[in-house]
């Protein structure tokens, strides 16, 4: 047995031979989702727990704990977020667990001319030429609005998407020439050429992570599954979906 191998085994091992099963529920950012549909299933199988995942756009996640919302055990969206959820009660202070780094990746329509984004001012050149640029309304649309403005990139050029809806989707529509996401979020979508990440000189990182929710009706199940997201048993899964582990 390999070295992750044995290391898996031990952590589900642990898991397994904690409190009884429990009915978790996660709500998540979309840029997870991929991650969270590999690794859940794993963890259920060691824990024994049930895990109900809802996948929404960050800014939704957000709007609807703070107006209340409840039934939930674990939330996932950026660390910024989830210590905002902990500043307003929503999120158990202190419960924060980081499970991924990513980074912002680029797309044009399936067999479009393959614009070169090697360097933040060749990027500039191609977006300059675009008749039309999609951008999420998550923490990458945040950084883009702001990056493309100091670029001098018109306003009237760049959408935003609505929460929820996913950049590469409408590229894939022909309804915008480039778009931006998460990489996790890009690479799952037909219809698209994925160009690559951003270039280093413009790239930002988003890290995502948990939170125990305020009211979670669960709380030690849902600190299993958040330590078994940020083991080093994950990694292999969250590369594959274009993530880094967070350690």
């Amino acid at each position: 047995m390999g070295p992750r191998k044995f290391f898996l085994a031990a952590i589900l091992s642990l898991i397994s031979g904690m409190a009884g099963a429990a009915d978790l529920r996660v709500m998540s950012s979309n840029a997870m989702r991929e991650a969270l549909r590999e690794l859940v299933p794993q963890f259920e199988r060691a824990s024994g727990h049930k895990v109900a995942m809802t996948f929404i756009g960050s800014a939704d996640i957000m709007k609807r704990l703070r107006a209340g919302e409840g039934g939930v055990d674990v939330v996932i969206l950026q660390a910024s977020s989830v210590d905002e959820l902990a500043a307003d009660g929503k999120v158990v202070p202190g419960s924060r667990g980081d499970f991924a780094r990513s980074m912002i990746g680029v797309a044009v329509r399936a067999g479009a001319p393959r614009p070169d984004i090697r360097s933040g001012e060749a990027l500039k050149r191609a977006l300059l030429a675009s008749k039309s640029i999609i951008i999420s309304s998550g923490p990458s649309g945040i950084y883009l609005s702001g990056l493309f403005e100091r670029m001098g990139i018109p306003r009237e050029k760049v959408v935003q998407s609505r929460p929820g809806t996913q950049s590469g989707e409408v590229v894939a529509r022909g309804e915008a020439d480039i778009g931006f996401q998460q990489v996790s979020e890009l690479l799952p979508v037909k219809g698209i050429d994925y160009l690559g990440p951003l270039p280093p000189d413009i790239q930002h990182v988003t890290v995502f992570s948990g939170g125990i929710h305020a009211a979670a009706a669960e709380p030690q199940a849902a600190r299993e599954l958040m330590n078994f997201l940020a083991s080093p048993a994950a990694a292999p899964a969250l590369r594959a979906k274009g993530m880094e582990p967070a350690l």
